[in-house]
């Protein structure tokens, strides 16, 4: 598995000449290489790979680490520079999107004879599609956490708060073996349903209000994602129309995905059927995003996305109309693109559920 991934690098090594990669951001390490940990670097030519850690983790990376040598470390940059002058090392690529200046300089300044090149969004996207066993991984966190949802719906009433309900939401995932919340989770209501990333507050819910929650869990790794807009007791008709706007234009979007076509269109499915029902100024971010080891990932499903859907892919989609002084509604579930479309990997109702 680990060398299917590091073969997706071949390109890179022959678009930019490079005699090796330099890897420092946790998310690749993870994926290359299988370390867990919260710090390390990870150094990949065509033929050898090399992991660098200090002693906390020596013993974690002899078990977790595949196909690399681990080497142990008492300054981080200075044994990767001399790595570098070990294997004569002349230019090598660096996560540029990623890397601090401050890391940069360190690694400029102690090698003057080697040439830095940044590669960027390009190499973000090496994780675009999901290999099998990372379906599995996400098709597993998506059914713990929309479970989860539905075991605390019950507790769901007027009078309650949105930081209650949050943190109700997030034992309940704990409970069933998340090891952590995928975000702070976004509750809210009435009023506050304007706000699209309006994170749970003080205030309760009353009766006749919806509320937006925006949960994830995380699990070995990988995040979910999921969006559900309910109602506290009897919602009016304004807000029950533009439930069933905002839940069409997702289940639009979703029946359309499909191999080959490009991210902005799915995004025009739903954006344009929220405008032509006449709130069109009420949305204004992109459709979704891909989710893996990280919470956003590409591909970004938005109108100014070029990006050409592949079979793998996985990423959310999220509708949404918002509009101040009054509340909002948004959305959410999280796909994977197979051969003929898409299967849902989140699974909690889209209607709209009274409580």
């Amino acid at each position: 598995m680990l060398k299917n991934r590091r073969s997706r690098l071949k390109p890179f090594f022959e678009d930019n000449t490079l005699d090796a990669i330099l890897f420092t951001s946790l998310e690749n390490i993870r994926y290359f290489c299988g370390f867990s940990g919260s710090d390390g670097a990870l150094m990949l030519t065509r033929d050898e790979a090399w992991f660098l850690c200090d002693s906390r983790y020596t013993t974690q990376a002899a078990e977790e680490v595949g196909n690399a040598e681990v080497r142990e470390f008492a300054a981080k940059y200075e044994a990767i520079c001399g790595l570098i002058i070990e294997k004569g090392i002349r230019r090598f690529g660096f996560e540029a999107t990623r890397m601090p200046v401050s890391d940069f300089r360190q690694l400029s300044e102690r090698l003057p004879g080697s040439e830095l090149v940044g590669i960027g969004t390009t190499l973000d996207a090496v994780r675009s599609c999901k290999d099998q066993g990372e379906i599995e991984l996400l098709a597993r966190v998506a059914a713990l956490a929309s479970d989860s949802l539905q075991s605390v719906l019950a507790y769901i009433k007027p009078g309650i708060r949105e930081t209650d309900l949050a943190l109700e939401l997030e034992i309940e995932m704990r409970r069933r073996g998340a090891d952590a919340r995928a975000f702070d989770f976004i509750v809210a209501s009435g009023v506050r349903g304007a706000m699209p990333h309006g994170r749970a507050s003080d205030k309760l819910l009353r009766s006749g209000e919806l509320v937006t929650i925006d949960f994830g869990a995380l699990k070995d790794g990988y995040h979910s994602d999921e969006t559900v807009t309910v109602a506290v007791g009897r919602p009016d008709a304004r807000s029950c129309e533009i439930h069933e706007i905002v839940r069409q234009a997702h289940d639009r979007a979703v029946a359309a995905v499909r191999p080959g076509m490009c991210c902005r269109d799915i995004d025009a499915i739903a954006r344009d059927f929220i405008r032509e029902h006449g709130y069109g100024d009420y949305f204004g971010h992109g459709l979704g995003h891909g989710v893996g080891l990280e919470i956003h990932e590409k591909p970004v499903i938005s109108p100014r996305s070029e990006t050409i859907i592949e079979k793998g892919m996985v990423f959310t989609i999220e509708p949404g109309i918002y509009v101040p002084g009054f509340g909002g509604v948004r959305i959410e579930d999280t796909v994977v693109v197979a051969s003929d479309g898409c299967r849902l990997l989140t699974r909690a109702p889209k209607e709209l559920i009274q409580l």
